[in-house]
């Protein structure tokens, strides 16, 4: 059943300065879409928690009560705001960096590398570590080594059969 005049002070209070209170909202913040939803918000609160309490200056708390929604509307708008800002600045793609599974799956590789190679005879680990790990090219090895082109490109070919079988016991465990 609806009642023609409202049941509290405060919302008739309301009713009567509806306007006026839309008005000072306006003024402070600049929006009156605003304004009017602080308002009603402030009317609802009212209808759904009336005040037991009897209150001196009606008009006054409306104002109080407005001016706080209103504040409280307005932070949450520009946390909003920014968190939105902030998101537009992120990048579309997915960040190329590995993440914890890949970083600790290459880790584990390169242990396995690291003592395959230490498990390699002497002089193909030399061979293998000047050249892949020191960059330096095959005739320089082979000077330093004392040793010809072709036995370094056969240890070579040993020490990556080494790397990958090793890589691959290592996948398949």
């Amino acid at each position: 059943m609806l009642q023609s005049r409202p049941s509290s002070p405060l919302l008739a209070a309301l009713v009567r300065h509806y306007e006026d209170l839309v008005e000072r909202l306006r003024w402070r913040f600049g929006d009156r879409a605003l304004a009017r939803e602080v308002v009603h918000d402030v009317c609802v609160d009212l209808l759904e928690r009336p005040r037991r309490d009897p209150v001196e200056h009606p008009l006054a708390l409306l104002r109080r009560m407005s001016h706080d929604r209103a504040v409280d509307r307005v932070r949450t708008q520009d946390r909003e705001r920014r968190w939105v800002d902030a998101a537009e600045v992120l990048p579309d793609v997915a960040s190329e960096q590995p993440g914890a599974a890949s970083t600790l799956q290459a880790r584990q590789e390169l242990e396995l590398l690291c003592r395959t190679v230490e498990a390699m005879p002497e002089r193909c680990r030399l061979v293998f570590v000047m050249h892949k790990i020191h960059e330096l090219p095959q005739a320089e090895v082979a000077a330093q080594l004392g040793i010809s082109l072709k036995t370094v490109e056969k240890h070579l070919r040993l020490g990556m059969a080494a790397c990958r079988a090793a890589l691959q016991r290592g996948a398949a465990a």
